[in-house]
């Protein structure tokens, strides 16, 4: 019965690994539910006389009968007999999830059509472990299924699964394995369980002075291996950064599903601007030779915490092979267009890059293998190729709107786009919204008002651009926007977000700046990693804006887009978070950073304004050094803890009187109370035994070795004849055998001097015996620290072992039967003893 329980309990437990896929909880409790069946099923249908081949039939049948009883009782009869409604209800609702499946990005909804699924899913997966732990015996086995549910939250999620989640379902399946073992072994008698100091004898007896029972063996070695694949991944230091592409041995060109991993992309920015390298990642060259940024990644979601795209859709007839791409949302023919013709090409190193860098809005795309375009977002990916080592030539009719045409935009335009692109998280904070209504209270259009967002940022608003800075969360923006010190993801999403508050639509994309010229191509390089906002205007589309500051003192190769640069900017800009900007007719015109002196046209002149201070964060020596002084402070734990074990145990004489009723000083006071005598004694007692176990701790820190069995009197006796201790130590170590040795045996200890001195020319005598290196490693790696640390670690594993002797219910007496065997031929029966 222990094993069926066991079963449910490792599903349950890997199932926990789900969480992150969910927004709410509401899957969780109907999961479990569905476990809980199964698991009822299964502790029955095992019972004796039981047929085990009934199990799954019924479990099945059982969760069947669950599902119906939580998503469709109103259609069933008696709320738990299926009918014909009841089944298309569930068939409904399976249909439903699917679809929502394909449409939301983790986190999902728990909506009635995924938790139908969801708990489905789970109650099969509990149903395969019980077939293959306790029908067929195969508990090793079991581990696929509950593998194959621990890997949907790996495959899908970008960020990866926290070790508690991981913990727990790998102790569920040592958990699992160890009550398979218990129930093989118990077909050989009453199992023995015994204390960890004993060993083992023959067939798992134990025997003083052997080695652990097998039985308990087993969950050490699952416990020693769970506690190193969380712990030595955080110690070893990864080979290489893990960006949107990789550099260095990969996959390269293979085959796949029909379902993409989509990495975060602000986490691949992150990794890629504050690397040291700056490689090339692909060269181009355009019909006009002017520089365009090369758009990846649309993120559309901001949940308070992060920006995340939906998860993008390739239908087959919307293959590039095939044809143009989907028209660009939103854009009329009455704005100016201009026929680009672009050709690119990816170099070679780079690796799982499943998403194209496309100028926006693309219009054809000619490349080899299968390559597919969202019809919302215009990103081109594909499933079975990568953009590694890929030439490609793209064809954009690129708008050209004059700020004359966007001054004239209204603002309504939520229902061409949709309310996914103004939603806000409902803890965003109101100074944000606050801001923005401030900054734009003197502007009558959305363009008007994302060109003042724009200038804010690159200019009026004294921003500066560092990399030390992370995180685009709610909290993360406002202290962004007050301390106003970022880079572009910073940058992006905040005009992202006031944009939205705005009532402007916007989106935040990742891709790549224009890059340099060099040979006669453009050629972009890691550090051209970039995220900028795109805002949504009536009846001209999904236009780029730039409001990180740009340059030597920013961003290197950013651009403020020609159709935001007004010829004359609206006056009034102002700081909401500082208030009103200097006169800018009262700066110095002989600053050659002044933008009274550079042309708004002038290439060299992309930031509008006060240029930005950057901030190049730790050199990579200081970041090095950093890391080795870590390391050693890690290394100097156990000596550290030993020294303060040692300072602790020599204070304890500072304060410690004579016990009550023993000769006392000619100058101590006489003790009148009985209480504080008794008090004395307990002080005297724990300075005699520290001095004890320092004098033990020695002893093991030194490789001189002590045996429980060793009386204080023979320990005194073999350290003085092996060591040819000279007097002064003899005398040392025996008057400390004899202090513990009346305190162990004696009614009444007597007169105890100080043992302080003695315990420093003890230590002192035993550390010239030793050679130099055993006293180097008694110093910094202490065995004795080590070796409580080793017992603290047993100490867990015991209680872990103890979990076997509690029982819900009583035993039940055995039948009468034939005499058991005499007590010599019992291998593995008796008590725990």
């Amino acid at each position: 019965m222990r094993l069926p329980i066991m079963a449910g309990l490792a599903t349950a437990a890997v199932a926990l690994t789900l969480y992150p896929l969910f927004r709410e909880g509401a899957w969780f409790w109907t999961g479990m539910g569905a476990v809980l069946v199964v698991t009822v099923v299964s502790v029955l249908t095992t019972r004796p006389g039981v047929p085990r081949w009934l199990g799954p039939p019924f479990q099945l049948l059982a969760l069947s009968l669950y599902l119906g009883v939580v998503f469709a009782s109103a259609q069933a009869w008696a709320w738990v007999v299926p009918t014909t409604d009841s089944l298309v209800t569930l068939a409904g609702l399976a249909g439903e999830g699917f679809a929502d499946i394909q449409r939301y990005a983790a986190p999902v909804p728990s909506n009635p059509g995924i938790t139908l699924l969801t708990a489905g899913g789970v109650g099969l997966i509990a149903v395969l472990v019980d077939l293959l732990a306790v029908r067929l015996r195969r508990a090793a086995l079991a581990g696929l299924p509950l593998l194959a549910l621990f890997t949907v939250p790996a495959a899908v999620m970008t960020d990866p699964l926290g070790w508690p989640a991981f913990i727990l379902g790998a102790f569920g399946y040592v958990g699992l394995l160890a009550a398979d073992g218990r129930e093989r072994l118990s077909t050989w008698g009453r199992a023995v369980l015994v204390r960890r100091t004993r060993g083992v004898g023959a067939a798992g007896v134990s025997a003083p002075g052997r080695s652990t029972p097998i039985s308990l063996s087993g969950k050490r070695i699952g416990v020693a291996a769970i506690a190193l694949a969380v712990g030595l991944p955080a110690l070893v230091p990864t080979l290489a950064p893990n960006p949107l592409f990789g550099f260095g041995v990969g996959s390269g060109n293979g085959g796949g599903g029909n379902t993409i991993t989509i990495p975060d992309p602000i986490a691949s920015l992150r990794g890629q601007l504050t690397r040291n390298g700056n490689d090339t990642v692909l060269t181009y060259t355009n019909s006009d030779n002017v520089p365009r940024y090369l758009r990846m990644y649309s993120l559309d979601t901001f949940d308070g915490d992060r920006w995340t795209m939906s998860q993008p859709k390739g239908r087959p007839q919307n293959s590039v092979a095939d044809g143009p791409l989907p028209p660009p949302p939103g854009l009329s023919s009455d704005v100016p267009v201009k026929q680009v013709t672009t050709r690119l090409r990816v170099s070679d190193a780079v690796e799982n890059l499943s998403f194209l860098p496309l100028p926006y809005p693309a219009n054809t795309v000619r490349v080899d293998g299968d390559w597919r375009a969202d019809e919302t977002t215009l990103m081109v990916f594909s499933t079975h190729d990568t953009a590694g080592g890929q030439a490609y030539e793209v064809g954009q009719r690129e708008p050209a709107p004059t700020p004359e045409l966007l001054g004239r935009v209204p603002a309504n335009a939520v229902a061409e786009v949709g309310e996914r692109y103004l939603a806000l998280p409902p803890d965003l904070p109101p100074q944000v919204r606050f801001m923005g209504l401030r900054l734009v209270s003197d502007t009558d259009t959305p363009y008007q008002a994302a060109v003042k967002l724009q200038n804010w940022f690159t200019s009026s608003g004294e921003f500066t651009y560092s990399l030390q800075t992370q995180g685009n969360g709610s909290q993360a923006l406002l202290d962004f926007l007050t301390n106003k010190t970022g880079y572009c993801e910073q940058f992006a999403a905040a005009m992202a977000v006031m944009a939205r508050t705005l009532g402007i639509p916007a989106r935040v994309a990742i891709g790549y700046t224009g890059g340099t010229f060099l040979d006669g191509a453009w050629r972009v390089r890691t550090h051209d990693l970039h995220a900028w906002p795109e805002l949504y205007f009536h009846g001209v589309g999904w236009l780029r804006f730039e409001p990180t500051p740009s340059g030597g003192l920013g961003q290197a190769t950013a651009q403020v887009p020609d159709y935001s640069r007004p010829p004359v900017e609206a006056p009034g800009t102002q700081d909401p978070s500082a208030g009103p900007t200097p006169d800018p007719t009262s700066t110095d015109a002989s600053d050659p950073l002044n933008p009274s002196r550079r042309g708004l046209r002038d290439p060299d002149a992309n930031v509008l304004g006060t240029p930005a201070v950057v901030d190049a964060g730790m050199p990579v020596a200081a970041k090095t050094g950093s890391g080795l002084l870590i390391l050693l402070l890690i290394v100097l734990i156990p000596a550290g803890w030993r020294l303060v074990a040692r300072h602790r145990r020599g204070r304890l004489w500072a304060g410690a009187p004579l016990p009550a009723g023993a000769p006392l000083p000619a100058d101590a006071p006489p003790v009148t109370d009985a209480r504080a005598g008794q008090s004395e004694t307990v002080r005297l007692g724990r300075a005699v035994r520290g001095t004890w176990r320092e004098l033990i701790d020695t002893l093991h820190d030194l490789g001189l070795g002590h045996e429980l069995s060793e009386t204080p009197r023979a320990l005194a006796r073999r350290l003085v004849e092996r060591h040819e201790l000279d007097a002064e130590a003899a005398a040392a170590v025996t008057r400390i055998a004899s202090a513990e040795e009346r305190l162990r045996y004696a009614r009444t200890p007597g007169e105890i001097p100080s043992l302080r001195g003695d315990l420093r020319v003890v230590r002192r005598a035993l550390r010239a015996v030793v050679p130099r290196g055993r006293r180097l490693r008694a110093t910094l790696l202490p065995a004795s620290t080590l070796l409580r640390l080793r017992r603290a670690g047993g100490s867990m594993l015991d209680g872990f072992d103890r979990l076997e002797n509690i029982r819900l219910w009583p035993r039940r007496d055995r039948p009468e039967g034939p005499a058991e065997p005499a007590e010599e031929h019992r291998v593995l029966t008796g008590s725990r003893r």
